[in-house]
C-alpha cells in the first residue's frame, strides 16, 4: 500500500467509532460551530491511552498538591533574605514557580480536549495510535518494537513513539507485511512491518 493510506482521517474515524461513548462522560467534547464542525480555533485534540491519561492526572495532582507547596516555601524563605534586587534564591524560586504553573496550564488544556483510546476495542489489521508494531529495516535481520502513542506520551527510550514521529507517521494505516518508506533528515529508509499487536 502507498503512504497515502496513512491518512489520519481514517484513523480518527476509527477512534471515534470505538471510544466516543467513553469520552462523553470523562471529558467534554470539542464545541461545534454552526456548521456542525469542531471549531478550528480550539486547541488540538489530545489522543491518549488510558495509561497516558492516568500519568497526566497523577502529574497534575502532584504539581498542584506537592510542587506548588514546595515552591511557595522556597519563595517564603528567599523573601526572608531581604533585598530582592540581589536575591538569586528568590529569582530562581520565581522562575521555578513559572515553570510549574506553565506545566499545570498545559496539562489542564490537554485534559479539556482529550480523546481516550479504548485499546481493547482497537483491531490489529492496520496500524493506529495504540498499536504495538514490530518492524525490520530492509537488508537487516534485527527487529525493532515500538508502541505508537499520542504526542503527550512519547518516551523513545522505552519504545513509545509519537504518531507524529517519522516512523509512527509512516506506519499509520499500514498492514503487516507492508514495506513502508520512512522519511528521515538523512533520506528515506525502508522498513518491513512484521507484526501488529495491542
Amino acid at each position: 500500500q502507498g503512504l497515502t493510506s496513512a491518512c489520519p482521517f481514517s484513523i480518527i474515524s476509527l477512534l471515534h467509532k470505538n471510544s466516543q461513548r467513553r469520552i462523553d462522560y470523562r471529558y467534554p467534547a470539542l464545541p461545534e460551530s454552526r456548521n456542525g464542525k469542531a471549531d478550528r480555533n480550539m486547541a488540538k485534540q489530545t489522543i491518549i491511552t488510558d495509561e497516558g491519561l492516568r500519568r497526566l492526572e497523577e502529574e497534575l495532582e502532584d504539581l498542584k498538591t506537592v510542587k506548588r507547596k514546595e515552591i511557595a516555601e522556597k519563595i517564603k524563605v528567599a523573601l526572608s533574605f531581604g533585598d530582592l534586587s540581589e536575591n538569586s534564591e528568590y529569582d530562581e524560586a520565581k522562575n521555578e514557580q513559572a515553570i510549574i504553573e506553565g506545566r499545570i496550564a498545559e496539562i489542564e488544556s490537554q485534559l479539556k480536549n482529550v480523546h481516550v483510546l479504548d485499546e481493547s476495542e482497537l483491531n490489529t489489521e492496520v496500524v493506529h495510535i495504540g498499536s504495538k508494531i514490530r518492524i525490520r529495516e530492509a537488508g537487516t535481520q534485527e527487529d525493532e518494537v515500538y508502541k505508537i502513542v499520542g504526542s503527550t506520551e512519547t518516551d523513545p527510550q522505552n519504545g513509545r513513539i509519537s504518531d507524529e514521529s517519522p516512523i509512527g507517521k509512516a506506519m499509520l494505516g499500514h498492514a503487516a507485511g507492508d514495506v513502508v518508506e520512512v522519511l528521515i533528515p538523512a533520506g528515506a529508509v525502508s522498513y518491513e512491518l512484521v507484526e501488529i499487536s495491542k
